[in-house]
Protein backbone atom coordinates (compact mmCIF):
# COMPACT_ATOMS: atom_id res chain seq x y z
CA UNK A 1 0.00 0.00 0.00
CA UNK A 2 1.62 3.24 -1.13
CA UNK A 3 0.54 6.85 -0.68
CA UNK A 4 1.40 10.01 -2.57
CA UNK A 5 0.55 13.66 -2.06
CA UNK A 6 1.32 16.59 -4.32
CA UNK A 7 1.63 20.22 -3.22
CA UNK A 8 -0.41 22.94 -4.86
CA UNK A 9 -0.36 26.70 -4.33
CA UNK A 10 -2.49 27.78 -1.36
CA UNK A 11 -5.90 29.17 -2.18
CA UNK A 12 -7.36 32.17 -0.39
CA UNK A 13 -10.27 30.07 0.88
CA UNK A 14 -11.55 30.59 4.40
CA UNK A 15 -14.97 30.01 5.88
CA UNK A 16 -16.44 30.01 9.35
CA UNK A 17 -17.04 26.73 11.17
CA UNK A 18 -20.83 26.47 11.19
CA UNK A 19 -23.24 25.25 13.84
CA UNK A 20 -23.80 22.06 11.85
CA UNK A 21 -20.09 21.38 11.66
CA UNK A 22 -19.64 22.02 15.38
CA UNK A 23 -22.18 19.29 16.03
CA UNK A 24 -20.03 16.86 14.02
CA UNK A 25 -16.92 18.02 15.87
CA UNK A 26 -18.68 17.11 19.12
CA UNK A 27 -19.62 13.67 17.78
CA UNK A 28 -16.05 13.10 16.61
CA UNK A 29 -14.82 13.87 20.13
CA UNK A 30 -16.51 10.66 21.33
CA UNK A 31 -13.93 8.71 19.31
CA UNK A 32 -16.33 7.78 16.51
CA UNK A 33 -14.88 8.77 13.09
CA UNK A 34 -17.23 11.07 11.18
CA UNK A 35 -16.48 10.13 7.58
CA UNK A 36 -18.15 9.98 4.19
CA UNK A 37 -16.85 7.26 1.87
CA UNK A 38 -17.86 6.94 -1.77
CA UNK A 39 -16.81 4.04 -3.99
CA UNK A 40 -16.83 4.02 -7.79
CA UNK A 41 -16.08 0.66 -9.42
CA UNK A 42 -15.81 -0.35 -13.03
CA UNK A 43 -13.88 -1.91 -15.88
CA UNK A 44 -10.55 -0.63 -17.14
CA UNK A 45 -7.76 1.22 -15.42
CA UNK A 46 -7.11 4.61 -13.84
CA UNK A 47 -3.51 5.74 -14.23
CA UNK A 48 -2.07 6.81 -10.85
CA UNK A 49 -0.05 9.71 -12.33
CA UNK A 50 -3.03 11.09 -14.21
CA UNK A 51 -5.11 10.64 -11.08
CA UNK A 52 -2.63 12.73 -9.07
CA UNK A 53 -2.95 15.60 -11.55
CA UNK A 54 -6.76 15.25 -11.55
CA UNK A 55 -6.77 15.44 -7.74
CA UNK A 56 -4.81 18.69 -7.99
CA UNK A 57 -7.25 20.18 -10.51
CA UNK A 58 -10.34 19.09 -8.57
CA UNK A 59 -8.98 20.52 -5.33
CA UNK A 60 -8.04 23.87 -6.88
CA UNK A 61 -11.64 24.09 -8.12
CA UNK A 62 -13.08 22.83 -4.81
CA UNK A 63 -10.68 24.12 -2.11
CA UNK A 64 -13.00 23.14 0.75
CA UNK A 65 -11.59 19.60 0.48
CA UNK A 66 -8.10 20.82 1.42
CA UNK A 67 -8.94 22.77 4.58
CA UNK A 68 -7.62 22.57 8.13
CA UNK A 69 -9.21 23.84 11.30
CA UNK A 70 -7.69 27.16 12.38
CA UNK A 71 -9.53 28.43 15.46
CA UNK A 72 -13.15 29.21 14.48
CA UNK A 73 -12.45 28.85 10.74
CA UNK A 74 -11.62 26.39 7.98
CA UNK A 75 -8.65 27.50 5.89
CA UNK A 76 -7.36 25.91 2.72
CA UNK A 77 -3.76 24.77 2.84
CA UNK A 78 -1.15 23.84 0.26
CA UNK A 79 -1.43 20.04 0.48
CA UNK A 80 -3.69 17.91 -1.70
CA UNK A 81 -5.72 14.87 -0.69
CA UNK A 82 -3.22 12.00 -0.70
CA UNK A 83 -3.63 8.98 -2.96
CA UNK A 84 -3.17 5.46 -1.57
CA UNK A 85 -2.71 2.55 -3.96
CA UNK A 86 -4.62 -0.41 -2.55
CA UNK A 87 -4.36 -4.14 -3.28
CA UNK A 88 -6.76 -5.20 -6.04
CA UNK A 89 -8.55 -7.54 -3.62
CA UNK A 90 -8.86 -5.05 -0.73
CA UNK A 91 -12.26 -5.48 0.94
CA UNK A 92 -14.13 -3.18 3.28
CA UNK A 93 -12.29 -4.78 6.20
CA UNK A 94 -9.02 -3.26 4.94
CA UNK A 95 -7.56 -0.73 7.44
CA UNK A 96 -7.79 2.03 4.82
CA UNK A 97 -11.59 2.10 5.18
CA UNK A 98 -11.47 2.40 8.97
CA UNK A 99 -8.80 5.00 9.74
CA UNK A 100 -9.87 8.46 10.84
CA UNK A 101 -9.03 11.82 9.26
CA UNK A 102 -7.76 14.70 11.41
CA UNK A 103 -9.34 18.07 10.60
CA UNK A 104 -6.58 19.94 12.45
CA UNK A 105 -3.47 18.19 11.11
CA UNK A 106 -5.08 17.06 7.86
CA UNK A 107 -5.84 15.71 5.41
CA UNK A 108 -9.63 16.06 5.46
CA UNK A 109 -9.95 14.05 2.25
CA UNK A 110 -8.05 11.12 0.73
CA UNK A 111 -8.27 8.81 -2.27
CA UNK A 112 -7.78 5.07 -2.57
CA UNK A 113 -7.12 3.37 -5.91
CA UNK A 114 -7.29 -0.37 -6.50
CA UNK A 115 -6.48 -1.26 -10.11
CA UNK A 116 -7.43 -4.87 -10.71
CA UNK A 117 -7.33 -7.18 -13.73
CA UNK A 118 -11.15 -7.31 -13.79
CA UNK A 119 -12.42 -4.50 -11.56
CA UNK A 120 -10.92 -1.14 -10.66
CA UNK A 121 -12.18 0.76 -7.62
CA UNK A 122 -11.74 4.40 -6.73
CA UNK A 123 -12.53 5.25 -3.11
CA UNK A 124 -12.90 8.83 -1.88
CA UNK A 125 -12.98 9.36 1.89
CA UNK A 126 -13.68 12.75 3.47
CA UNK A 127 -14.43 14.11 6.91
CA UNK A 128 -18.16 14.67 7.30
CA UNK A 129 -17.19 17.53 9.61
CA UNK A 130 -16.19 19.66 6.61
CA UNK A 131 -18.37 18.29 3.80
CA UNK A 132 -21.49 16.28 3.01
CA UNK A 133 -22.60 13.93 0.25
CA UNK A 134 -23.45 16.67 -2.24
CA UNK A 135 -20.24 18.56 -1.54
CA UNK A 136 -18.07 15.50 -1.96
CA UNK A 137 -19.76 14.58 -5.24
CA UNK A 138 -18.90 18.05 -6.59
CA UNK A 139 -15.24 17.22 -5.99
CA UNK A 140 -15.50 13.68 -7.43
CA UNK A 141 -17.30 14.90 -10.56
CA UNK A 142 -14.56 17.47 -11.14
CA UNK A 143 -11.97 14.76 -10.56
CA UNK A 144 -13.38 12.77 -13.48
CA UNK A 145 -13.76 15.89 -15.62
CA UNK A 146 -10.04 16.43 -15.16
CA UNK A 147 -9.34 12.79 -16.05
CA UNK A 148 -11.29 13.39 -19.28
CA UNK A 149 -9.33 16.61 -19.95
CA UNK A 150 -12.51 18.66 -19.54
CA UNK A 151 -12.74 21.97 -17.63
CA UNK A 152 -13.65 21.64 -13.96
CA UNK A 153 -16.84 23.33 -12.74
CA UNK A 154 -15.81 24.07 -9.16
CA UNK A 155 -17.61 24.68 -5.88
CA UNK A 156 -15.78 27.36 -3.92
CA UNK A 157 -18.57 29.22 -2.16
CA UNK A 158 -17.76 30.11 1.45
CA UNK A 159 -21.33 30.52 2.70
CA UNK A 160 -22.44 28.58 5.76
CA UNK A 161 -25.81 27.44 7.08
CA UNK A 162 -26.81 31.00 8.06
CA UNK A 163 -27.09 31.82 4.35
CA UNK A 164 -29.72 29.14 3.88
CA UNK A 165 -31.66 30.20 6.96
CA UNK A 166 -32.05 33.58 5.27
CA UNK A 167 -32.79 32.06 1.86
CA UNK A 168 -35.49 29.81 3.32
CA UNK A 169 -37.29 32.60 5.23
CA UNK A 170 -39.92 32.72 6.51
CA UNK A 171 -39.40 29.59 8.60
CA UNK A 172 -42.11 28.69 11.13
CA UNK A 173 -40.86 27.71 14.58
CA UNK A 174 -40.96 23.96 15.19
CA UNK A 175 -41.47 21.99 18.40
CA UNK A 176 -38.40 20.36 19.88
CA UNK A 177 -38.52 16.55 19.59
CA UNK A 178 -39.01 15.02 23.02
CA UNK A 179 -36.10 13.22 24.62
CA UNK A 180 -36.50 9.44 24.55
CA UNK A 181 -34.73 6.79 26.57
CA UNK A 182 -34.05 4.77 23.45
CA UNK A 183 -35.03 1.32 22.33
CA UNK A 184 -33.18 -1.93 22.92
CA UNK A 185 -30.60 -2.92 20.34
CA UNK A 186 -31.80 -4.71 17.20
CA UNK A 187 -28.48 -5.62 15.62
CA UNK A 188 -26.74 -8.10 17.88
CA UNK A 189 -25.67 -8.11 21.50
CA UNK A 190 -22.37 -7.91 23.31
CA UNK A 191 -19.42 -5.58 23.08
CA UNK A 192 -18.65 -3.93 19.75
CA UNK A 193 -15.05 -3.92 18.53
CA UNK A 194 -15.14 -0.23 17.58
CA UNK A 195 -15.25 -0.72 13.83
CA UNK A 196 -18.07 -0.35 11.33
CA UNK A 197 -19.67 -3.37 9.70
CA UNK A 198 -20.97 -2.64 6.20
CA UNK A 199 -23.46 -4.78 4.31
CA UNK A 200 -24.64 -4.10 0.76
CA UNK A 201 -27.75 -5.14 -1.11
CA UNK A 202 -28.59 -4.46 -4.76
CA UNK A 203 -32.36 -4.43 -5.30
CA UNK A 204 -33.94 -4.57 -8.76
CA UNK A 205 -36.44 -1.75 -8.15
CA UNK A 206 -36.53 2.05 -7.92
CA UNK A 207 -39.87 2.85 -6.28
CA UNK A 208 -41.02 6.30 -5.22
CA UNK A 209 -40.82 7.27 -1.54
CA UNK A 210 -37.87 4.93 -0.99
CA UNK A 211 -36.91 6.57 2.32
CA UNK A 212 -40.37 6.07 3.80
CA UNK A 213 -40.53 2.49 2.53
CA UNK A 214 -37.18 1.71 4.13
CA UNK A 215 -38.29 3.34 7.39
CA UNK A 216 -41.40 1.14 7.42
CA UNK A 217 -39.22 -1.92 6.80
CA UNK A 218 -37.05 -1.03 9.79
CA UNK A 219 -40.18 -0.59 11.95
CA UNK A 220 -41.04 -4.26 11.49
CA UNK A 221 -37.92 -5.22 13.45
CA UNK A 222 -38.33 -2.82 16.37
CA UNK A 223 -37.90 -4.48 19.77
CA UNK A 224 -40.00 -1.73 21.40
CA UNK A 225 -43.31 -0.08 20.50
CA UNK A 226 -41.63 2.98 18.98
CA UNK A 227 -38.36 4.28 17.62
CA UNK A 228 -36.83 7.33 16.01
CA UNK A 229 -35.58 8.08 12.51
CA UNK A 230 -33.21 10.79 11.36
CA UNK A 231 -33.51 11.97 7.76
CA UNK A 232 -30.62 14.21 6.58
CA UNK A 233 -31.80 17.07 4.35
CA UNK A 234 -29.58 19.14 2.05
CA UNK A 235 -30.00 22.86 2.82
CA UNK A 236 -28.93 23.69 -0.76
CA UNK A 237 -32.53 23.07 -1.80
CA UNK A 238 -33.28 26.58 -0.50
CA UNK A 239 -30.74 28.21 -2.86
CA UNK A 240 -29.80 25.97 -5.76
CA UNK A 241 -27.42 28.56 -7.21
CA UNK A 242 -24.89 27.96 -4.43
CA UNK A 243 -22.09 25.51 -5.18
CA UNK A 244 -20.35 24.70 -1.92
CA UNK A 245 -18.52 21.65 -0.59
CA UNK A 246 -19.38 22.53 3.03
CA UNK A 247 -21.40 20.32 5.34
CA UNK A 248 -24.82 21.79 4.60
CA UNK A 249 -26.94 18.89 5.78
CA UNK A 250 -29.46 19.40 8.56
CA UNK A 251 -31.66 16.77 10.22
CA UNK A 252 -35.32 15.90 10.37
CA UNK A 253 -36.36 13.73 13.31
CA UNK A 254 -39.37 11.47 12.71
CA UNK A 255 -41.19 9.23 15.16
CA UNK A 256 -41.39 5.57 14.16
CA UNK A 257 -44.00 3.06 15.33
CA UNK A 258 -43.78 -0.71 15.21
CA UNK A 259 -45.25 -2.07 11.95
CA UNK A 260 -45.47 1.47 10.61
CA UNK A 261 -46.96 2.22 7.17
CA UNK A 262 -44.71 3.75 4.56
CA UNK A 263 -47.36 6.18 3.36
CA UNK A 264 -47.78 7.60 6.89
CA UNK A 265 -44.03 8.11 7.14
CA UNK A 266 -43.93 9.65 3.67
CA UNK A 267 -46.67 12.12 4.56
CA UNK A 268 -44.87 13.01 7.78
CA UNK A 269 -41.62 13.57 5.87
CA UNK A 270 -43.24 15.71 3.16
CA UNK A 271 -45.06 17.83 5.76
CA UNK A 272 -41.82 18.40 7.67
CA UNK A 273 -40.02 19.51 4.52
CA UNK A 274 -42.86 21.81 3.47
CA UNK A 275 -42.65 23.43 6.90
CA UNK A 276 -38.84 23.68 6.53
CA UNK A 277 -38.33 21.84 9.79
CA UNK A 278 -34.69 21.09 8.94
CA UNK A 279 -34.06 24.86 8.84
CA UNK A 280 -36.04 25.52 12.02
CA UNK A 281 -33.84 22.95 13.81
CA UNK A 282 -30.81 25.19 13.25
CA UNK A 283 -32.22 27.84 15.58
CA UNK A 284 -32.30 25.51 18.58
CA UNK A 285 -29.75 25.59 21.35
CA UNK A 286 -27.79 22.46 20.49
CA UNK A 287 -26.64 21.83 24.07
CA UNK A 288 -30.07 22.35 25.60
CA UNK A 289 -32.44 20.98 22.98
CA UNK A 290 -30.67 18.07 21.33
CA UNK A 291 -33.08 15.10 21.45
CA UNK A 292 -30.24 12.55 21.62
CA UNK A 293 -27.31 13.78 23.73
CA UNK A 294 -26.88 17.23 25.22
CA UNK A 295 -23.22 16.87 26.14
CA UNK A 296 -20.08 14.96 25.27
CA UNK A 297 -20.47 13.04 28.51
CA UNK A 298 -23.98 11.91 27.61
CA UNK A 299 -22.83 10.77 24.19
CA UNK A 300 -19.94 8.82 25.69
CA UNK A 301 -22.32 7.10 28.13
CA UNK A 302 -24.27 5.50 25.28
CA UNK A 303 -23.00 1.93 25.74
CA UNK A 304 -24.59 0.24 22.73
CA UNK A 305 -27.39 -1.52 24.59
CA UNK A 306 -30.02 1.16 23.87
CA UNK A 307 -30.21 3.75 21.11
CA UNK A 308 -32.27 6.97 21.15
CA UNK A 309 -32.15 6.88 17.33
CA UNK A 310 -33.11 3.63 15.61
CA UNK A 311 -31.79 4.48 12.16
CA UNK A 312 -30.47 7.28 9.98
CA UNK A 313 -31.81 7.06 6.42
CA UNK A 314 -30.19 8.99 3.60
CA UNK A 315 -30.99 8.83 -0.11
CA UNK A 316 -28.36 10.13 -2.54
CA UNK A 317 -30.88 9.97 -5.37
CA UNK A 318 -30.22 8.90 -8.93
CA UNK A 319 -26.53 8.66 -9.76
CA UNK A 320 -25.42 9.30 -13.33
CA UNK A 321 -22.44 6.96 -13.66
CA UNK A 322 -21.52 8.57 -16.99
CA UNK A 323 -20.06 11.38 -14.89
CA UNK A 324 -17.39 8.88 -13.79
CA UNK A 325 -16.41 7.58 -17.21
CA UNK A 326 -13.00 8.15 -18.81
CA UNK A 327 -11.40 6.98 -22.02
CA UNK A 328 -9.93 3.99 -20.16
CA UNK A 329 -12.48 3.38 -17.38
CA UNK A 330 -16.14 2.39 -17.65
CA UNK A 331 -18.06 2.70 -14.36
CA UNK A 332 -20.44 -0.13 -13.47
CA UNK A 333 -21.06 0.37 -9.76
CA UNK A 334 -21.31 3.09 -7.14
CA UNK A 335 -22.05 3.02 -3.42
CA UNK A 336 -21.49 4.92 -0.21
CA UNK A 337 -20.27 3.53 3.11
CA UNK A 338 -22.22 5.34 5.84
CA UNK A 339 -20.50 6.15 9.13
CA UNK A 340 -21.29 5.13 12.68
CA UNK A 341 -23.12 7.73 14.78
CA UNK A 342 -22.80 7.54 18.60
CA UNK A 343 -26.56 7.68 19.29
CA UNK A 344 -27.88 5.77 16.23
CA UNK A 345 -27.93 2.00 15.91
CA UNK A 346 -27.75 1.84 12.13
CA UNK A 347 -27.25 4.05 9.11
CA UNK A 348 -28.78 3.10 5.75
CA UNK A 349 -27.60 4.86 2.59
CA UNK A 350 -29.31 4.41 -0.78
CA UNK A 351 -28.88 5.52 -4.36
CA UNK A 352 -30.44 4.56 -7.68
CA UNK A 353 -28.38 3.25 -10.58
CA UNK A 354 -30.34 2.49 -13.74
CA UNK A 355 -33.19 0.19 -12.70
CA UNK A 356 -31.81 -0.81 -9.32
CA UNK A 357 -31.46 0.62 -5.82
CA UNK A 358 -28.15 0.17 -4.03
CA UNK A 359 -28.47 -0.02 -0.24
CA UNK A 360 -25.59 -0.01 2.24
CA UNK A 361 -26.17 -0.55 5.95
CA UNK A 362 -23.59 0.33 8.59
CA UNK A 363 -23.69 -0.79 12.20
CA UNK A 364 -21.30 -1.70 15.00
CA UNK A 365 -19.34 -4.88 14.44
CA UNK A 366 -20.25 -7.17 17.31
CA UNK A 367 -21.57 -10.71 17.93
CA UNK A 368 -24.63 -11.58 15.81
CA UNK A 369 -24.67 -8.16 14.13
CA UNK A 370 -24.22 -9.54 10.61
CA UNK A 371 -27.24 -11.91 10.52
CA UNK A 372 -29.40 -9.29 12.25
CA UNK A 373 -28.36 -6.66 9.71
CA UNK A 374 -29.03 -9.09 6.85
CA UNK A 375 -32.55 -9.50 8.26
CA UNK A 376 -32.99 -5.71 8.08
CA UNK A 377 -31.87 -5.75 4.45
CA UNK A 378 -34.28 -8.63 3.74
CA UNK A 379 -37.14 -6.44 5.00
CA UNK A 380 -35.85 -3.48 2.99
CA UNK A 381 -35.69 -5.57 -0.17
CA UNK A 382 -39.27 -6.81 0.32
CA UNK A 383 -40.43 -3.24 0.93
CA UNK A 384 -38.80 -1.84 -2.23
CA UNK A 385 -40.00 -4.72 -4.42
CA UNK A 386 -43.60 -4.53 -3.17
CA UNK A 387 -46.16 -2.88 -5.45
CA UNK A 388 -48.72 -0.98 -3.38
Amino acid sequence: MTATAVATPARAYTRRISQIERGYLNANATGTPQLIQMVVAGEGRIDPERLADAVRQATVANPGLAVRRKGPNWRAGDALPPITELPADAGFDHPFFHRDLDVVAGPVCEVGLANGSVTTRLVVRASHIVTDGRGLRYWIEDLFRALRDEPTVGADSTVDDTHFRTAAAPVPAAPVPARVEGGPAILGQGTADGTALWLRRSIAATPSAATARIGAAVSRLLTADAGRLIIPVDLRRHDREVRSTANLTSQLVLDLHREDRWNRLHSQLLAAMLRKREVAALDRDFLRNNPFANSLREAQELDGTRFPCTAILTDHGRIDTELFRTAHFRPTDYCTLPMLVPYAEMFLSTCQLGGRTEVTLSCRNRPDARPAAEAVLDEVERALLAVD
